[in-house]
């Protein structure tokens, strides 16, 4: 972990978006090798994930060969309620740039068995082969 302390909201935002497009740039992804992002919701990753629209929009950086998981979602909330957090997904990031909707996992909060989702969940990103950056929210 890395604890980086600046100035205000938005200078905290760029610097985790430079960070990611950089890992993502350096890992040099292509089919057959994706690099795998893990990734929050709430305010805090929003200015974050607007400037990876950004540098996504000025050609910058592409997710076509990036994976990501989602750490949440909330219960017997429908994925297509706008405070659930698939919808927050899509709304905020995922609509933006070129990921394969195949790539972007978030969990089922309506699994029947949502020990069995969760399990399924850790399998993918297992077969992923793990997390190659996580980024957190506070």
């Amino acid at each position: 972990m890395r604890l980086v302390i600046l100035e205000d909201y938005d200078q905290a935002s760029e610097w985790a978006a430079k960070y990611i497009c950089n890992r993502i740039i350096q890992f040099k992804p292509s089919q057959g090798r994706y690099f795998t992002l893990g990734l929050p919701t709430g305010n805090t990753p929003l200015g974050c994930y607007k400037k990876l629209i950004e540098y996504h929009k000025n050609g910058d950086l592409s997710f076509k060969y990036v994976k990501t998981f989602n750490m949440d979602e909330y219960v017997g909330l429908p994925r297509n309620h706008p405070e659930s957090y698939h919808s927050y997904m899509w709304n905020n990031f995922f609509k933006h740039i070129d990921i394969d909707p195949n790539n972007a996992h978030i969990l089922d909060g309506n699994a029947p068995d949502l020990q069995a989702e969760c399990d399924a969940f850790e399998k993918k990103i297992e077969e992923a082969g793990g997390i190659d950056l996580f980024v957190g929210g506070m």
